[in-house]
Formats: C-alpha cells, structure tokens, sequence
C-alpha cells in the first residue's frame, strides 16, 4: 500500500510518499516558508495558509516524482488536520480530501501530536511503555506512551511552547527568524561564563518559559553580549527540559524515551539526551521538522485499526492528545 501523507500544519508545506508494504518513505518533500514570516520574528497564520495554496500542488508533484509513482498508484490519503493553525490546517485537508475523492482511495485524519511522537520509529517498530517528550515551536509535552492509541499527557508548557521561546528570544537579540538554529551555533561557538537565568517552579511535569524570556530581556536592557545571553539562554532551556523528564522517568520508571519535534534537532539536548541511562530514541533529522512522512506512517497504522474517515472530517486549531 502507498500512502501519501500530508501536513500544512503550521509553516512548511510537507508531502511524502510511505510504502507500508516495504516499511519505507519514498520520497518527503518540505517547503518551509521562513522568509516569509521572518520579518514578524514568528509565523503570521494568513500568510502561512496563502503560501500552502500557492505552494502545496508543485510540492505534491515533486513528491509523486521523488517516489517514482504516479498520481492512480496511491491507495491511502493520510493528512494532518489536528492541532495546528487552522488556516494552514485547512489548506492541507481540502487538497487531501479532493485527492481522495477523485481517486476513490481511503482518506485518513491524523493527530499531529501522534505523528510527532512515532516520527523517531518510521522503518522500525516500537517497545512499549516509553516516554515521549515533542518539542517544537508549538508544543512542548511529555507523554506517557502504553500503546499506538494509549497515551497519558504527564505534562506541558503552561504558557510558550520551547521552539517559541527560542524564536522570541532571538527577536530579543536581533538574532532574525528561525531561533533555534542560530542560537545553537552561538552556543557551539562560545566559550565563556553563562549568566544566571531562572527555570520557573512549577508543579509536576509541567513547563513555563515565558519566565526565562523576561529574564532575558532583562539582560539585553543591562547591555549584556548577544552571544553570552543566547549561549545562556540554550543552557538554561535545555538543563530545564531534562531535568523534567529525569523526573517524569524517575516516577514513572520507564527507561524508553522517544524525543521528536523541531527542537528536537538541538544539538545540545541531543548530547544531553545521550548522557541518560535510557534507551533512547530521536528521529533523523529529516524529520524533527514538520513532515507528511510522520503523517503517512501514523496515518496507515490508524487506518488499520479504524479504518477509513468520512470526507466531513473537520481541522481543529487545538486537540489534546490523550
């Protein structure tokens, strides 16, 4: 079976083709739109939706000729239509929907979320429990995974989501748009003291970061160096997400954890992540980001257990996923 997985949940424009049978992504084609929005130091949702439509048709065709099949090989449509920004949303789940129904083929609604999370397993098969820690521009959460379908939100971030915080504070810093890539590097490139930044208290396995933000913007008002604030800034963010998870690991004494989403491509969490006594899983890089491969993998193991959805199937700005 060929699945084709679509995702315009937020700012990249992602179609990929799965071959279930073989277990195997074809092809995964992103167009991402960061130029776009980097003027606004964040995603713009009309403009992200505007740029989908205009970009999603050559994106579908680049992935149909990547894969080397064509448009009648297809046998399953697997898009995203929840959580994300519901322009975009819609954008992905009109194209897919009409793809289905031109075709006769299987249509399938997929969790983004629960893409996310089996992202790191896509051409292997999971051991069950792990814990599943997704951050991104988004989200930020950790879940406990007993099963495909099983889940237990342990916790989340009370306020911005980890791959936002990256974002706001290089706006802070002049940085430009996306953060998390550059602020990696000036981390990588520098050598000397951090300064102090707060890792907010809060109860159980949650999150805050809008708490590290200010502090930030405390220390670019006293003049510190861009480069001594961003390098502390990544230090503080990433010592403060382990530290959850060391404690969501400790209670629930789970030694499997899968990590995925876009800041999940950090290369100090993923040193960090490394130096656990887990067994751990993070998915390539090619797919930390938004992507129709995640989609299409969790997609077809949906549809076997559920079978197909109606066409009615609507998108949802926001969907918890337990």
């Amino acid at each position: 079976m060929l699945v084709l997985g679509i995702d315009t949940s937020c700012d990249d424009t992602s179609v990929s083709v799965y071959d279930a049978k073989e277990n195997r992504v074809l092809s995964n084609i992103v167009s991402s739109q960061y130029s776009f929005h980097r003027e606004f130091g964040g995603v713009v949702p009309e403009i992200a939706a505007r740029k989908h439509a205009e970009n999603i048709d050559l994106v579908f065709e680049e992935a149909l000729e990547v894969a080397g099949v064509g448009v009648k090989d297809l046998n399953l449509i697997s898009v995203t239509n929840r959580p994300g920004l519901l322009p975009a949303l819609l954008v992905g789940l009109t194209f897919g929907k009409g793809l289905a129904y031109s075709l006769s083929v299987p249509f399938k609604a997929v969790h983004h979320i629960e893409a996310h999370i089996f992202s790191p397993f896509i051409g292997s098969e999971p051991e069950y429990p792990f814990i599943a820690l997704v951050v991104s521009g988004g989200h930020t959460l950790i879940v406990l995974v007993e099963g495909f379908g099983s889940y237990s939100l342990l916790g989340k971030t009370l306020d911005d989501a980890v791959g936002e915080a990256y974002d706001k504070v290089a706006k802070l810093l002049g940085l430009g748009y996306p953060g998390g890539p550059v602020i990696d590097r000036l981390y990588r490139e520098y050598d000397g003291k951090y300064l102090e930044l707060p890792k907010p208290k809060v109860k159980g396995f949650n999150y805050s970061f809008s708490g590290i933000k200010t502090a930030v913007r405390r220390l670019v008002e006293k003049g510190y160096p861009a480069e001594q604030v961003a390098a502390s800034f990544q230090e503080t963010a990433v010592s403060y997400l382990i530290g959850k998870l060391k404690k969501a690991l400790k209670e629930t004494g789970v030694r499997r954890v899968a990590v995925s989403g876009g800041v999940s491509a950090n290369s100090l969490l993923r040193e960090r992540l490394k130096e656990l006594d887990v067994d751990l899983y993070l998915p390539p890089l090619e797919y930390t980001s938004d992507n129709g491969a995640m989609v299409a993998y969790v997609g077809y193991r949906r549809f076997l257990i559920e079978g197909e959805d109606t066409l009615e199937v609507g998108a949802l700005a926001r969907c918890p996923i337990s």
